[in-house]
C-alpha cells in the first residue's frame, strides 16, 4: 500500500517530494473519450494539479470508464468551450506539444516551474490561435505523431525527471533502489 501525502490529496509522497512547482495538462479538440480518460489518468498518476479541455467533443461517460483512478474527484477538471473561454492561473506558462519544424525538442527543453501542457486532437494539430497563445512549443522527436495519451505521458515523465529530486543516473548499467 502506498502511503498518501499531505502535499496533495491522493499523490504519493515520493511523487509530491520529487517535483517542484505545479503543472496542469490539457487537450484541444479531443473527440475520443477513451483517449481523454487515459490522459487524465496518467496526469493524475504523475501528480498534475489540474486538467483542462478546450473545445472537446467527447462522451464524459467514456472518460469516466477509462479513468480507473477516478481523477475527477482528486484534481480540478476545467472544460473550456473555446479559446475565448480559456484561462490559466497567473504566471502559468502555456506549453504546446506539437510536431512542428521550429518546435524545441523535448530532451532539450527546460520545463517552467508553473506550466500547463496542451496537446492537440487525435487527427489534427493545435489550432493556430492556440499556438500563438503558447509561451513555448515543444515536440517529441519522433518520426511521426504518437497517440495523445502516449505523448502526454512522455512529456509529464520528462518534466518529473528534469525537475525532480532524483539521483543522477549511474555510469554502469543498473542503479540503486530508492532509500538505499
Amino acid at each position: 500500500m502506498t502511503r498518501q501525502s499531505s502535499h496533495k490529496a491522493g499523490v504519493p509522497d515520493h511523487i509530491a517530494r520529487s517535483t517542484r512547482g505545479y503543472f496542469g495538462v490539457g487537450v484541444e479538440g479531443i473527440s475520443k473519450g477513451f483517449n481523454l480518460g487515459n490522459l487524465v489518468r496518467t496526469s493524475h498518476a504523475f501528480g498534475a494539479s489540474f486538467f483542462f479541455t478546450i473545445n472537446a467533443s467527447v462522451s464524459y461517460a467514456e472518460v469516466k470508464s477509462s479513468d480507473t483512478s477516478h481523477a475527477d474527484i482528486h484534481l480540478p477538471f476545467y472544460t473550456h468551450k473555446n479559446m475565448a473561454d480559456f484561462t490559466l492561473p497567473k504566471e502559468c506558462a502555456l506549453v504546446g506539444i506539437e510536431l512542428m519544424d521550429d518546435a524545441v525538442d523535448l530532451p532539450s527543453f527546460r520545463h517552467p516551474l508553473r506550466a500547463a501542457y496542451v496537446l492537440g486532437p487525435e487527427k489534427g494539430s493545435l489550432s493556430p490561435e492556440l499556438v500563438k497563445r503558447c509561451d513555448h512549443i515543444v515536440k517529441i522527436p519522433t518520426k511521426f505523431c504518437v497517440n495523445v495519451g502516449i505523448a502526454g505521458a512522455l512529456v509529464i515523465y520528462d518534466r518529473m525527471i528534469s525537475l525532480g529530486s532524483f539521483a543522477e543516473r549511474p555510469v554502469r548499467v543498473g542503479g540503486r533502489k530508492r532509500g538505499s
